[in-house]
């Protein structure tokens, strides 16, 4: 069975907490696994949560805060001590390869890693820009692989006191098998079903053809994307729009409004009213400022604040949650590629 959710490893701003450790996302998406943002402590988060260095298929920066990246050194040296044998892509703003580059040579170690390091040229007028999979990433499809259905990570240029960026997975729409059609056309569940999905065309012992097209209906793909630190800005919208799960900084709550403006930073009103005015399904907040008490201002005051402008799905998240993506939006049934 696939496993599509998100593992919550951190989730304080600047300065971690007795019970916030800095940012740390693992992205499970079927065969793909995306570190997002690995602030310090992120190596130790991973054991609590039951992460291994094997699952993940790629890392992705944001930008070079520390509170960002502090943990990429630590976590690059577990996939070096534990022989990770598929390559890792890094991905981050091109600004910060200086830094990238002093992390992974941060301590002395036997270099047994498999990385491939990928600087992201993007400006705010570039809309989209999609970051390549690279030869021997887990999931990636291997040369001349004909099957459709390879996942596109995108970035956008963010609005923040670096460069930074926002990222997208999207998975590419395919087809669902209706049951009462594949009924109705004298197709039974099992062999005949998978002869179908892969070839497109079945012959049935009375002499009939049924054709894929006949017996499925569209199903759209899932999407994802993460919203670090940034301003408002058309980049953050566009990150958001449609998708299943969005994940995004609230550092402040809006009474809080001018700090946040200053720093380059979201409140939790103008991150749930983007998810709203997106048409997002599940909101998940993190990035939560050390000023707030818990629980009364964080998570509650974080939820009652969200809540007023967005009536979907809410998180405000803690380390170690884990938070699914919601289900598909489609009919029931057998899934198949297109």
């Amino acid at each position: 069975m696939s496993r599509r959710e998100l593992v919550v490893l951190g989730t304080a701003s600047m300065v971690p907490t007795r019970t916030r450790n800095h940012n740390g996302y693992v992205l499970f998406f079927d065969d793909t696994t995306i570190l997002f943002d690995p602030g310090e402590g992120t190596q130790r988060q991973m054991t609590h949560a039951g992460v291994s260095a094997t699952d993940l298929s790629r890392i992705a920066l944001t930008h070079l805060h520390g509170d960002h990246s502090l943990g990429l050194a630590g976590v690059v040296q577990r996939i070096s001590g534990d022989n990770v044998r598929h390559t890792v892509p890094v991905s981050f703003p091109a600004s910060g390869e200086p830094w990238v580059r002093h992390l992974l040579a941060a301590s002395a170690y036997d270099h047994h890693e498999r990385l491939a390091l990928q600087p992201l040229s993007v400006r705010a007028d570039d809309g989209p820009v999609v970051v390549p999979r690279v030869t021997g990433e887990r999931g990636a499809p291997a040369p001349g692989d004909p099957r459709p259905g390879a996942l596109v990570l995108t970035a956008r240029a963010l609005d923040h006191r670096v460069d930074a960026v926002g990222y997208r997975l999207d998975e590419p729409d395919g087809v669902s098998f209706d049951p009462a059609a594949l009924a109705a056309a004298g197709v039974t569940l099992g062999p005949d079903v998978g002869r179908l999905r892969r070839d497109g065309v079945l012959a049935l012992p009375d002499g009939r053809v049924v054709l894929r097209a006949q017996v499925s209906v569209p199903r759209p793909g899932q999407s994802v994307a993460f919203v670090m630190d940034t301003r408002l800005c058309d980049a953050v919208h566009a990150l958001a729009d449609g998708v299943d799960l969005l994940v995004i900084e609230s550092t402040f709550l809006h009474r809080d409004v001018e700090i946040a403006e200053r720093f380059a930073h979201l409140t939790c009103r103008q991150a749930a009213s983007v998810a709203a005015s997106a048409g997002v399904r599940h909101l998940v907040l993190t990035h939560f400022s050390q000023r707030y008490a818990e629980p009364d201002e964080l998570p509650l005051a974080f939820e009652r604040e969200a809540r007023e402008v967005f009536d979907g799905e809410v998180t405000v998240a803690a380390d170690l949650d884990r938070v699914p993506i919601p289900p598909r939006r489609r009919a029931g049934g057998v899934t198949a590629r297109p």
